[in-house]
């Protein structure tokens, strides 16, 4: 079974949910080098080919030119339309990102393909290769089994953070990849970046999250200063958001960002349905909330009943002792 893998990069640096593609793609090949190879597409971004060479795929095809160096779907659906043509894979795979979602869903529909996403499961045999995975629906409340039907090119998303990147042996080549650019209005005039500096929610493995009980933006130090000790990218509920206290790109839930860290904790937040569809698949979910009935509690491994106001700042003091 070949497989092609989009390996996603932002700003010059791959992303490390590309690697847990190449994972996944790695097994469903059984670990057989020469079926799996990687596409990574921007501007100035050759070297990162050096990254994939351990992770079982036999070449990187690099497509490299100025326009690229922003995401724009049409550009970046005929660079991966390309690829999928001059390497002849059974199965494309790529992160269920922002841009992933946007890009395979294009790509899907131009290829006529089959397409599976969000997957937190893979589900393949030796014999048949890749049959299905497993998804949340209703915000997380069930998990479907979803199967492919017919023989035609198939492609997937894999939910960041659920599958653990393992090394395989083998050296990936630098394969230089060019493909024609179609004629578009479509342009990129300017891309405003944020000001954060941590690591993007849906890639950390340590998330500590704030509600509308923190009270203000100011309030939300506590959980910054607390999140150095911790190592972890601070995030918000869509109530802290609308209420000013945070930024947007801070949110997670149904109509923020949907997060799978190793750890989650919830100050303050009650847990509306919207919210723990973004964070419900979390490893370990901590709550620190006052109210023992609200709804976040009851899918917490742990929950600190008090004052968030006493509780974060005695955490972060209690982890700055390790």
């Amino acid at each position: 079974m070949r497989i092609l893998v989009l390996l996603e990069q932002r700003l010059g640096r791959l992303k490390a949910s590309a690697l847990e593609a190449l994972t996944i793609a790695a097994q469903l090949s059984n670990k057989q080098e020469a079926n799996v190879a990687g596409l990574i597409i921007g501007e100035g971004i050759s070297g990162l080919a050096a990254e994939c060479k351990d992770y079982g795929a036999s070449k990187i095809f690099c497509c490299d030119a100025r326009e690229f160096a922003h995401y724009q779907v049409l550009n970046y659906s005929a660079a991966l339309s390309a690829a999928i043509r001059e390497f002849s894979p059974d199965c494309v795979l790529g992160m269920a990102s922002p841009l992933g979602r946007d890009l395979f869903a294009r790509v899907a529909a131009r290829l006529d393909a089959g397409l599976l996403s969000d997957l937190i499961a893979v589900d393949h045999e030796p014999q048949q290769g890749f049959l299905g995975g497993k998804k949340p629906l209703y915000a997380g409340k069930v998990i479907a089994t979803l199967r492919f039907q017919g023989d035609g090119l198939k492609m997937a998303t894999l939910r960041p953070n659920v599958f653990p990147p393992q090394q395989s042996p083998g050296a990936a080549t630098l394969v230089p990849f060019n493909c024609a650019v179609p004629a578009s209005g479509l342009k990129v005039r300017e891309v405003k970046k944020g000001q954060s500096t941590t690591l993007d929610l849906t890639e950390a493995s340590r998330i500590i999250s704030g509600g509308r009980a923190l009270g203000s933006k100011e309030n939300f130090s506590i959980l910054f200063d607390c999140a150095k000790v911790l190592h972890a990218t601070v995030g918000a509920s869509r109530a802290a958001v609308d209420s000013g206290y945070a930024s947007h790109d801070m949110q997670v839930g149904q109509t923020g960002k949907t997060v799978n860290p190793s750890l989650y904790i919830a100050c303050g937040i009650s847990g509306s349905i919207q919210h723990m569809a973004g964070m419900r698949t979390a490893k370990t979910i901590v709550a620190v909330n006052t109210d023992v009935e609200a709804p976040i509690v009851a899918i917490a491994d742990y929950t600190i009943v008090g004052d968030l106001f006493k509780v974060v700042p005695l955490l972060e003091k209690r982890l700055a002792e390790y």
